[in-house]
């Protein structure tokens, strides 16, 4: 029976409805990120790393195989625990900006999420475009998307913007 495996991505993707089913389960359990991590191999010494990612539980594991099949990039990393949880987390991650490009933006603009990780997202889709203009690659930029970043879904202050770097900057953008 064709039910009795649910975790077959051939099935999802025979069912009509698969884009609704991947836009609701990342409304719940996806994440549209931006980080910016001190590196100094790079011009800046700091370097932007947007990413999407779906997290789960190990019993539901499986479901992250049908987004990845789906979208046929990214790869499921597993996030062993040391706390009191009794399961591993697994994430389905796409860090390509290549693939998030041209692959994860137009899918979630050709199929709207519905909760207020809509707004994550367009600011997500707009930090990857400014990327591919190389924006990011100039203090003025990178402080720019800085302050995009520090609205975010946890809003935490960018480290970027307390830096040497950003702080000596005379024309900073404001907005």
């Amino acid at each position: 029976m064709a039910g009795d495996n649910p975790s077959g991505a051939g099935n999802q993707q025979e069912r009509p409805g698969i884009e609704q089913w991947i836009v609701g389960f990342v409304d719940g359990e996806g994440c549209f990120s931006c980080p910016i991590q001190r590196n100094r191999t790079v011009k800046l010494g700091w370097q932007l790393q947007p990413r999407f990612a779906v997290v789960q539980g190990e019993r539901s594991a499986h479901v992250l195989e049908d987004i990845k099949d789906y979208f046929g990039c990214g790869k499921i990393y597993r996030n062993r625990r040391r706390d009191n949880h009794r399961e591993d987390l697994f994430a389905y991650v796409v860090y390509n900006s290549a693939h998030l490009r041209e692959i994860i933006i137009p899918f979630f603009e050709a199929n709207p999420l519905r909760t207020a990780k809509a707004d994550e997202f367009r600011k997500f889709a707009a930090i990857v475009r400014m990327m591919e203009k190389r924006i990011h690659l100039s203090v003025e930029g990178m402080t720019h998307i800085a302050k995009i970043v520090e609205t975010m879904n946890h809003r935490k202050p960018s480290r970027f913007l307390e830096s040497s770097e950003a702080i000596r900057q005379p024309t900073l953008l404001d907005g």
